[in-house]
């Protein structure tokens, strides 16, 4: 049975590609889901991909994956720094959890240099650009 993770999207990442590209990068969030669903295909495991620009959204979508997935990878977008029920949910979730964040949250404002989310995740990943996703989805793999 192929295992599946689910890849949670945060605010504005709905917009990735047109939104700051000299920060986030051209590539669509369409773009990157196509990318790492096809390396998920080469390294056995299958994805969920998901965006939500609402904090119960992404709530919901991690109480739905303690059902369905073996791992999560979430960039959290703005939520990272603001939200303590995103952390409550995450820590309902008995799997694994990787945190993506296409730039470098430490070279960024002050005030994006703390993650609630960061105190559930077995790892993060940030300043990669998008190709954070595939590092993420490389090292889950590793853990499920």
């Amino acid at each position: 049975m192929t295992k599946l993770i689910t890849v949670l999207n945060g605010p504005n990442l709905n917009l990735l590609g047109q939104r700051e590209p000299e920060k986030y990068g051209a590539k669509s969030l369409a773009d990157v889901e196509a990318e790492v669903t096809e390396l998920a295909g080469e390294i056995g495991l299958k994805v969920l991909f998901q965006q939500s620009n609402s904090e119960g959204g992404l709530v919901d979508m991690i109480h739905s994956a303690r059902e369905t997935s073996a791992g999560i990878i979430i960039n959290p977008a703005a939520y990272s720094h603001t939200s303590v029920a995103i952390l409550d949910a995450l820590n309902t979730f008995d799997g694994p959890v990787i945190e993506v964040h296409i730039s470098n949250i430490h070279k960024r404002e002050e005030f994006r240099h703390h993650s609630f989310v960061s105190a559930r995740a077995q790892g993060v990943i940030a300043g990669c650009g998008t190709q954070g996703y595939s590092l993420a989805l490389r090292h889950i793999a590793t853990l499920v």
